[in-house]
């Protein structure tokens, strides 16, 4: 275990996603949502196909032994990426960040149903803690108050970004039952697939022309989008998810400086407020993971040989 470089690996990961998403934001006033998909995961393959010929693990790293599975998870993803870039357009990148810390929340009331995973107690109070925080973050859009069109838009991309983070969840399950056969490396290719394959049938209804500034955005955004899943995986390999997955947080950081230094947006006190309940509900959920683990791990080693 090398936790020092998986951290790394996770956070150029992190600041290669959000980059990404920074991106496409600066085109979502003229880029369809499934255009902007196609070039993120278009983009992407070549970047994974080099990496796995540079480590010698082409042939084992695509090799599918659930092709089902993986289309699957391939749909729930891209609804997840198009509900996501649609969002860009109406709300600021520190709150699109925020909100999206929703899915793990979900995830673990999914698995509940859908895994048959136990909800004890602690896992239940921490979720309605996270809950409780997106509710802090949304309450202003939640007035009637203001009835006016930017906070109708707000409203509208709140609402986008929110049923974004279920799909999230429901490809996060789907990726816990894909781990168990598949190479990290052809979920990730086979996504990137599927995606670009998904995003084409949107192309009939509006695409546009894009100018060398908007292609280039795109095609940066595709790069760091391949790059960020290559540093995902590997930070896996190095160190438990229960490591690195606290990390994931730092992306509230980046999308804050972002936020202000690109796009001129400052975020309320009641927002950060918010963040901070959601982000401590995740990281609670995280911790109690990691104990469940390591008491599971004493039970196994206090067992005999005969069980």
């Amino acid at each position: 275990m090398q936790p020092f470089k998986a951290i790394s690996l996770k956070l150029i990961s992190v600041m290669a996603f959000i980059t990404m998403i920074s991106m496409i934001k600066v085109t979502a006033v003229i880029v369809p949502p499934g255009q902007a998909v196609f070039f993120r995961s278009a983009v992407a393959i070549p970047v994974i196909c080099g990496w796995l010929l540079m480590r010698g693990e082409f042939r084992s790293g695509l090799r599918a032994i659930s092709p089902l599975g993986h289309v699957w998870r391939g749909i729930l993803g891209t609804t997840a990426m198009g509900l996501t870039f649609a969002s860009l357009a109406y709300l600021p990148l520190p709150e699109i960040t925020a909100l999206s810390y929703t899915a793990p929340l979900l995830t673990v009331v999914f698995a509940a149903f859908l895994l048959g995973e136990r909800l004890r107690l602690f896992r239940i109070t921490a979720v309605g803690l996270g809950f409780f925080g997106v509710f802090v973050i949304l309450e202003p859009r939640l007035t009637m108050l203001s009835p006016g069109l930017f906070e109708s838009e707000a409203r509208f991309g709140a609402t986008l970004i929110l049923l974004a983070a279920g799909f999230i969840a429901l490809a996060h399950i789907q990726i816990r039952k894909l781990v168990q056969t598949e190479h990290p490396a052809a979920i990730a290719f086979y996504f990137s697939l599927t995606s670009t394959l998904a995003s084409l049938l949107t192309a009939p209804f509006g695409w546009t022309i894009l100018t060398p500034k908007t292609f280039l955005l795109l095609i940066g955004a595709g790069i760091l989008g391949g790059v960020g899943q290559i540093c995902l995986t590997l930070s896996f390999r190095y160190s438990p998810v229960t490591v690195v997955a606290p990390f994931d947080y730092a992306s509230m950081l980046f999308a804050l400086l972002i936020g202000y230094f690109i796009f001129a947006e400052i975020p309320s006190l009641q927002m950060l407020i918010g963040v901070a309940i959601v982000i401590s509900a995740g990281i609670l959920i995280i911790w109690r993971e990691a104990q469940l683990g390591l008491e599971g791990g004493k039970a196994r080693g206090l067992k005999t040989p005969h069980g």
